[in-house]
């Protein structure tokens, strides 16, 4: 059954789109929530005049937000937060904290939902995120994550250092070194 999507619908398309679903699927689902109508010639024509004044809309919103998006990509955002023996982290790093990070660092403000995060961020590492501004401008950002310091960590980094200072001390106490042991 053909079909004019009202609304975007995940999987499925964006708004103004005609598409061929199941009509069980169609009927008992997308229109009755206001999601798709019919694909008749009238909603057909009406569709494709839609498209083409959203993709007018979304060529001058691309432009708009172009110096933005060169703004921001590349840009790298550093967070420190607990984790275990494993590397995974006993929280997480959200859109919303990456969002806040990001408008502190580059002055610019991005709405949480344009960053694309399947999962929250749960491991130590660098990680690739898209923000998906408008239409095909879609900046890569980089996210590294790293371990925070324990009391522990650090005590054991104060003793390594201290080991190291004293193994490279030369050990004088005692022996003449002006003579090798064959010598005496």
């Amino acid at each position: 059954m053909k079909i004019v999507l009202r609304q975007d619908v995940p999987k499925l398309g964006e708004s103004g789109t005609i598409q061929s679903v199941a009509s069980g699927y169609a009927r008992n689902y997308l229109i009755p929530k206001g999601m798709a109508v019919v694909a008749t010639d009238g909603e057909i024509k009406v569709a494709e005049h839609n498209m083409k004044v959203r993709e007018r809309k979304v060529t001058r919103q691309e432009e708009q937000l172009q110096s933005i998006a060169d703004k921001i990509a590349g840009t790298r955002l550093e967070f420190v937060a607990r984790a275990g023996e494993q590397g995974r982290l006993f929280g997480s790093v959200t859109s919303a904290e990456i969002a806040a990070q990001l408008a502190e660092k580059t002055g610019e403000e991005i709405d949480r939902r344009k960053i694309q995060l399947t999962d929250p961020i749960r491991t130590i590492g660098e990680h690739e995120v898209e923000i998906h501004l408008v239409g095909r401008l879609r900046p890569v950002i980089i996210v590294a994550v790293e371990a925070e310091k324990t009391e522990e960590d650090e005590s054991e980094e104060a003793e390594a250092e201290t080991s190291e200072e004293t193994a490279t001390e030369p050990e004088a106490e005692g022996r003449d070194t002006t003579t090798s042991p064959g010598e005496e």
